[in-house]
């Protein structure tokens, strides 16, 4: 059985920052719960995590991969469906309870309540508060976008998706990351 969170009325950034409630983000001065997720929402998420993670061993680049973990962009709190620290900022951050910055790669997982103006802008957010590349994951339409400061690429069913600047070498399929 799960116990239940109080939430003060008052829940600052900074509170956020120390004490980051579950299946919340910080979004324009207040919380907001994280819905949408569906099952395949959930197989995508754990399966892209699985990928980044066997790859960031196999490949000696290390790191830590993460699933709904906080950060904080230049306004807002928020927690990616998937992200990747690099070995540098996993020492000097590894123990925060939230990241202070845009995690280096991260992946959201577009849910059919999300609204597609709102998914990029979130993805911009990352990009412009320290995130370097960002994967935004369409699963009904079977897309995935890989943005970076520089460009927007679009792979799609048949295709192979991969890395552009964080992770490098990393490659999957978008038929087997949507299966």
């Amino acid at each position: 059985m799960g116990t239940a969170t109080l939430i003060p009325d008052k829940f600052s950034l900074d509170d956020f920052m120390v004490n980051p409630p579950e299946k919340m983000e910080w979004v324009n001065g207040q919380l907001v719960e994280k819905n949408g997720m569906t099952l395949r929402h959930g197989k995508i998420q754990l399966k892209l995590g699985r990928y980044w993670d066997d790859y960031k061993k196999s490949s000696g680049q290390g790191g830590e991969v993460y699933t709904d973990v906080p950060c904080r962009t230049n306004k807002q709190g928020r927690s990616p469906d998937v992200a990747y620290l690099t070995p540098e900022l996993v020492a000097q951050f590894g123990n925060a309870a939230t990241l202070p910055q845009s995690f280096p790669l991260c992946a959201e997982i577009v849910s059919p309540t999300d609204i597609a103006e709102t998914v990029l802008l979130k993805a911009q957010e990352y990009l412009e508060s320290g995130g370097e590349e960002v994967w935004l994951v369409f699963p009904e339409s079977r897309w995935v976008m890989v943005m970076t400061e520089n460009q927007g690429l679009m792979f799609t069913s048949g295709q192979q998706v991969s890395t552009q600047k964080v992770l490098q070498g990393f490659t999957v399929s978008v038929d087997e990351l949507l299966a």
